[in-house]
This record gives C-alpha cells, structure tokens and sequence, in this order.
C-alpha cells in the first residue's frame, strides 16, 4: 500500500515506466544555455519521487502540434507497459520524437515535474533538433507526454544509475546535460557523505545557486572563461577539457581515499566504439571500498575519464558509473 498526500492507493504490479499526460504550466529561464520547464497532469500524483539522476523521457509534438496516443489515458495500457511497442508501431511520419531528461523535482502533492532542459546555441547552417525547435517556442499550455516512472512499482531504483552502495567518499562528473542530476544528487547526500562534484557549462552565467549537504562541494567550471591548450589559448575551451584536467588533478591529491577500491592489475575495459555504440557502464551498489565515481555527459569525454580511473589509476569498475549521455554531432538514438 502506497500513501500518498490525501489519497491511500493499493500496491499493484505496476511497470517502473509509464506514459503521463501533462501541460507546460511554466518556462522559466534559468540562464542562458538552460531552462527550467514546469508541467503540471493529474496523474503526476503518482510518478515516482527517488529523485537523484531519475530519467524520463519526453514525447515532443510532431511539427503540426500532435501528439500520438502512447495509452497515458489508459489504465489497463498503463498497466501492460507497452507504450514502447505503441510508439513503434506508428508510421514514420506520425511517429513523435522523444529525448531522455532528468527529473530535476517531482511534487505529486501539487501535481508538478520540473525538468530542466539544455538550450544550444543556433550553429549556423545546421537545423535544431526537434528538442530545441520545441524549447524555443514552448509556452504555459503546451501539451506533452512524459515517460517516467511510477511511485507504485516494485522497484523503484530502475532508471536511476546512481548506486554508491556504503561508500562515504563520492566524486561526480559531468557537463551542463548532467547537471541537473548532480545538483539533485547532491542536494540530498546522507550528511556523512563527502562529495566533489565537478560540472562544466558553457558560460559563467550558466552558473546555478545549489548547495550541497554537509561537506560536499560543487565547482562549476565555465568553457567561456578559455583555456590554454597544444594549440595556445583558446577563448573558449573545448568541450570536455576543463573537466577532464580538473579530475586529472583532483584524483592525485585524494588517493588515500581511493586506497580501497584500487587495483593492483586494472580491471580489463571494453574498448567501447563511441560513434556506434553507447558507451554505458552503470554497476550495481559496490559490494566493497568507501569510494564511489559517478560521471556523465558527452561521450568522448566520458570514455576519456573512463579510461583514466579504471586503466591508468586502477579504480574497481565496480565502483564508478560512466554514462555517455550524448555524442557531438549524433541525435539521440531511439
């Protein structure tokens, strides 16, 4: 049985995913390159609240502002969890793009999801995709779907890579794409646990007001701030480069904490082909070590870092979670 603000509702084998019928209630701005979209839905009184780096996926409209029915208004579809199988059995032409986000706040007392959403720049001569095409012009009133997850299933931690299991001392990495998962992570560690977080952005005024629990510290680092590169100074640093050296030089000044989770021979790593594979290694609590590594966002970065902690340093796989969020110049694969 599940309590719920105001209502008692019976447990039932209910799927962890299901589709949600929900409208823009607010689009607010939170800096330049990111954008806090509010939506607000009945049944958002039941999505699931484990936070953290939640997923969920949302089902945009085609270009004449359709939305095709995945059975969010139906509960016997609901139950079946065959939104997925619904959505593929569409025509192409009917068949509505979806991106994968993370839940930045879920309130089902209120009936409200923040999700917070990465705006890119125009490259001139390239199109937008159907997410920043939707973000640009989303208005209160906009209709959507979201895929999320559901208070009611029987385990709650699917969709969430996030497992630390016992360690105490915890190192996430990501750029502006994860961001929002490291702020709601951190925002909530058990007091006794020490974190270093480190999140690049595109700009200094991509900076975001979080503050972490206990003794855990956020450094956002800013690619407009430039950096000096094989090629002399760059304005604007590359993608992925002030994290990558930022962890280079964290890691060294911390291996006491490190000491229980290295190995003496590294543990072998795939050598995963990025531009046609994902790159995903997300493993289940580590069993031993007071360590825990949590990284993601673009994924040349992420093989990068991934092969520094686990190859070169000797960091259980065990102990560190690697997501390649997104690949530069790829649209997310469906």
């Amino acid at each position: 049985m599940l309590t719920l603000p105001g209502r008692v509702i019976e447990a039932a084998a209910h799927p962890a995913y299901r589709p949600y019928s929900v409208t823009v209630q607010r689009v607010l701005p939170l800096s330049p390159h990111l954008v806090r979209v509010t939506v607000t839905g009945d049944d958002l009184a039941v999505f699931g609240t484990r936070g953290l780096d939640q997923r969920l996926k949302l089902v945009l409209p085609l270009d004449d502002g359709t939305l095709c029915d995945l059975g969010e208004h139906d509960p016997a579809a609901q139950l079946a969890g065959d939104w997925y199988a619904r959505w593929r059995a569409l025509p192409d032409a009917r068949r509505n793009p979806f991106r994968t986000y993370t839940v930045r706040a879920i309130r089902p007392d209120r009936r409200q999801l923040d999700i917070d959403m990465v705006l890119h720049e125009p490259t001139p001569g390239v199109d937008d995709g159907p997410a920043a095409r939707w973000l640009r012009r989303a208005s209160p009133g906009d209709r959507l779907i979201v895929i999320g997850p559901d208070a009611r299933t029987a385990d709650p931690t699917i969709g969430c890579d996030w497992r630390p299991g016992g360690a105490r001392q915890v190192l996430l990495v990501g750029d502006e794409t994860a961001a929002p998962a490291i702020c709601s992570i951190i925002e909530s560690l058990d007091p006794g646990v020490t974190a270093q977080a480190f999140v690049e952005v595109a700009s200094s005024a991509d900076v975001q007001n979080v503050v972490p629990r206990g003794r855990s510290r956020l450094t956002w680092l800013a690619r407009d701030a430039g950096c000096e590169t094989a090629q002399g100074f760059e304005a604007i640093a590359p993608h992925g480069e002030l994290l990558t050296r930022a962890v280079q030089r964290w890691l060294p000044r911390h291996m006491r904490e490190l000491a229980s989770v290295v190995r003496s021979t590294p543990d072998a790593l795939d050598d995963v082909d990025i531009d046609s594979a994902l790159l995903w290694d997300s493993p289940l609590d580590p069993e031993s070590g007071d360590f825990y590594a949590w990284i993601a966002g673009e994924a040349a970065m992420v093989k990068n870092l991934r092969r520094h902690l686990v190859s070169e340093l000797g960091i259980a796989r065990a102990n560190v979670a690697f997501m390649g969020y997104w690949r530069r110049g790829r649209s997310e694969a469906q």
